[in-house]
């Protein structure tokens, strides 16, 4: 009998394991900095393809410690169809303490498969990936949801870490400008700090922190909440009777009732109302699903009209077919340049029988 491995089966297709590549983060930010229309299309057209059934996209799983509460990892299997064809897994983690040590809340590595052979042909930094996703996703929507109500020229960040610095660089990249930029933080530190970056991003727009979420809120007409709060501690419908846009990025920061009283546009119903978001409490409490007005997908699509009588509220759970799609373009923009760093000999079993 010859070796399966190196003589296809009569009748097969043949195969060959693809090369195995390590991209680093340096990398992933070269080829993504200055890049951001490009990845707010992509993330636009992965919505598209996700919302025609052309993927697999299985419910995010989260291990927990009973030690470290606070703490979780989260592993998002995907697989996407369309112009990218690549299956995956973002390997995420959530350490909120690292924050007071300096260092990012989050860590991520994203592995590509090869759809003919199941073999993982790259692992790349997931973290800027996860990040740009995030905020291609954040800009997305506060372009589209914003087309028949007009450009917010006040924006509020509440919460100031990485993400919210990638969401306003893509919002910078993608055209908006602002007269006024709202920031409020828990440690007032962090708040500076992102002060201090926003004004040597070259900002026009005024700059201030404010000293409690109500006047942040009440102040912004887009708000953008990019926090690591694990349940609802904005309860006060009242504060958002001017109707803002918010993207709710970090999805437990809203009471069931400010969601209850707004336009609720997610990213994927049954994602999003699962793992105690805001939306899921909601579901919880009326024991439905009407409150939800739509998908972003279906606004792209036309299919929903957006209320300007009430807040409108973007809850993205986050998709792991969005880190596929950019990770694959990542790949190819390396492979494409010849600086592919290739591990020669990774899968070193190769031959059936030895």
């Amino acid at each position: 009998m010859t070796d399966s491995a190196s003589s296809p089966v009569a009748g097969s297709e043949p195969k060959t394991v693809p090369p195995f590549a390590v991209i680093p983060g340096a990398q992933v930010q070269q080829v993504l900095e200055g890049r951001e229309k490009q990845v707010v299309e992509l993330v636009e057209q992965t919505y598209r393809v996700h919302a025609a059934g052309d993927s697999v996209n299985p419910p995010s799983y989260f291990l927990r410690f009973p030690d470290r509460p606070a703490s979780r990892i989260i592993a998002l299997p995907a697989s996407i169809g369309g112009d990218v064809g690549v299956d995956g897994i973002k390997w995420v983690s959530s350490f909120p303490d690292n924050v007071a040590s300096g260092i990012p809340r989050a860590s991520a590595v994203l592995i590509l498969n090869d759809r003919a052979t199941g073999y993982p042909f790259a692992c790349m930094e997931g973290s800027v990936i996860s990040a740009s996703r995030t905020a291609a996703s954040a800009a997305a929507a506060a372009d589209w949801l914003s087309r028949g109500r007009g450009r917010p020229r006040r924006i509020g960040f509440y919460g100031v870490g990485l993400i919210a610095r990638y969401i306003h660089t893509f919002l910078d990249a993608t055209d908006w400008s602002f007269d006024e930029i709202g920031v409020y933080d828990s440690s007032g530190e962090n708040a500076e700090g992102f002060k201090g970056y926003l004004e040597r991003s070259g900002t026009a727009a005024n700059v201030t922190v404010h000293d409690g979420p109500e006047s942040l809120i009440r102040s912004s007409d887009l708000v953008v909440f990019a926090t690591v709060a694990a349940q609802p501690h904005v309860h006060d419908v009242t504060w958002f009777a001017h109707n803002p846009l918010v993207l709710h990025v970090s999805l437990r920061d809203l009471a069931p009732e400010i969601l209850l009283a707004s336009t609720n546009i997610l990213d994927d119903v049954d994602h999003c109302l699962k793992a105690g978001t805001s939306a899921h409490l909601v579901e919880q409490m009326v024991g439905h699903r009407d409150f939800v007005d739509g998908t972003l997908a279906d606004v792209m699509a036309g299919k929903v009209s957006l209320a300007d009588d009430r807040p409108l509220v973007f809850s993205p759970f986050g998709l792991g077919v969005l880190d596929l799609a950019v990770g694959k373009y990542v790949y190819d923009e390396v492979a494409r340049s010849g600086r592919l760093p290739v591990v020669e000999d990774f899968f070193s079993e190769l031959k059936r029988y030895g």
